[in-house]
C-alpha cells in the first residue's frame, strides 16, 4: 500500500487518481500508523512551506514521517513535498525543514520571467541512472507552478534540471528519496510513466 499523505495542501485528487488509473493500491491518511504500514510514501503538495510544517506538526507527521524515509522507505516528494526534504526555506520568513537533505530553498529573482512559474517546461537528465527516469526521455515536458526551488548542498542528489532564467534543480534522488518540483500526476503521459517507475520500486 502506498501511503498519500494529506495535510490539507496537496492536490490529493489527482495524485490518488493518478496512482488509481495504473493500478496502485493506495490511500489517503492522515494517520502516522499507516505511514509505517506503508510500502512506500507520497508527500504532494501546494502552497506555503511554513504552513505545511505547521500542519505536519499538528497532525503529529513530522516525526514519523522523517523516521520512515531514513529508516529507507521509498519517498515521493512532489512540489512542496520535496522542498520540506531541505533544511529552510525563505518562504515566508525562515523556516526549517525536516533537515534530510542538506540545501535551502529559495525564491526565483524577479526578471522578464514571470514568478511563479506555471506552465510546462522541459527536464534535462543528470542522473541517468534514476529509477524513476527509465523510459524517460531527455528534454521531457513537465508542469510546473512553484516560484521556490531547491539549491542543494550537493549537485550529486539533483536528478534532473530546468532552466527558467537559470538551470534549478527539477529533480532530486538520494537513495530511497525520490522528489520534483514539478507535477507528474499533471504531465499526461510522461509524468505518469514516472509514477507508474515509482509503484515498481
Amino acid at each position: 500500500m502506498i501511503a498519500i499523505i494529506d495535510y490539507g495542501m496537496g492536490n490529493l485528487g489527482s495524485v490518488a487518481k493518478a496512482f488509481a488509473a495504473i493500478g496502485a493500491e493506495a490511500k489517503v491518511t492522515t494517520r502516522a500508523s499507516d505511514l509505517e504500514r506503508a510500502s512506500k510514501i507520497v508527500l504532494p503538495g501546494v502552497g506555503a512551506f511554513k504552513d505545511a510544517m505547521k500542519r505536519l506538526k499538528e497532525l503529529e507527521l513530522l516525526g514519523p514521517l522523517a523516521l520512515n524515509i531514513r529508516a529507507g522507505k521509498p519517498y515521493l516528494g512532489l512540489c512542496l513535498g520535496m522542498q520540506i526534504l531541505f533544511d529552510r526555506s525563505a518562504e515566508g520568513g525562515a523556516t526549517k525543514g525536516l533537515g534530510i537533505i542538506p540545501g535551502s530553498v529559495v525564491r526565483f529573482k524577479e526578471s522578464k520571467l514571470k514568478v511563479p512559474q506555471i506552465g510546462w517546461n522541459r527536464l534535462s537528465i543528470r542522473a541517468t541512472a534514476c529509477p524513476l527516469l527509465k523510459g524517460i526521455p531527455d528534454g521531457s515536458w513537465m508542469y510546473f507552478v512553484h516560484s521556490f526551488y531547491v539549491a542543494p548542498k550537493s549537485r550529486a542528489v539533483i536528478a534532473t534540471t530546468t532552466d527558467y532564467g537559470r538551470d534549478f534543480a527539477s529533480m532530486i534522488w538520494s537513495g530511497n528519496i525520490y522528489a520534483t518540483q514539478f507535477h507528474p500526476e499533471k504531465s499526461q503521459a510522461v509524468g505518469m510513466k514516472m509514477l507508474e517507475n515509482f509503484v515498481t520500486l
